[in-house]
């Protein structure tokens, strides 16, 4: 009879071990989950900070892009004359180069005809 009382004493003491290993557990996976919190918040608040300065950089890029296209617009306007010429000044410059490659890179024994 002796032995059956150090069976249930045992198996009572193992049973108390286990749950205090379980509470210690439990402590460690809370421990985590707010240190994972912290983190995860960190994170988020630095990510806000790289979209809020991304987004700044745009607007500004943006902001100035429209005030170049609106001076060269007024520009335009202003002088047609001069921009048409400009256009035909162009295009005569590179139909110009477009001869020079072509006759530099021609072979002499081919001919058109």
């Amino acid at each position: 009879m002796a032995d059956d009382n150090t069976i249930p004493e045992k198996t009572t003491q193992a049973q108390e071990a286990l749950e205090k290993q379980v509470a210690q557990m439990k402590r460690e996976i809370s421990k985590l989950s707010r240190a994972l919190a912290g983190r995860t918040e960190e994170a988020a608040e630095e990510a806000g900070g790289w979209y809020n300065g991304a987004a700044e950089r745009a607007s500004r890029a943006t902001q100035a892009l429209r005030s170049q296209a609106q001076t060269v617009s007024e520009t335009v306007r202003e002088n047609p004359g001069t921009v048409s010429s400009a256009m035909f000044v162009g295009g005569i410059v590179g139909f110009a180069i477009g001869c020079l490659f072509s006759q530099a890179t021609s072979d002499s024994h081919r001919r058109w005809y």
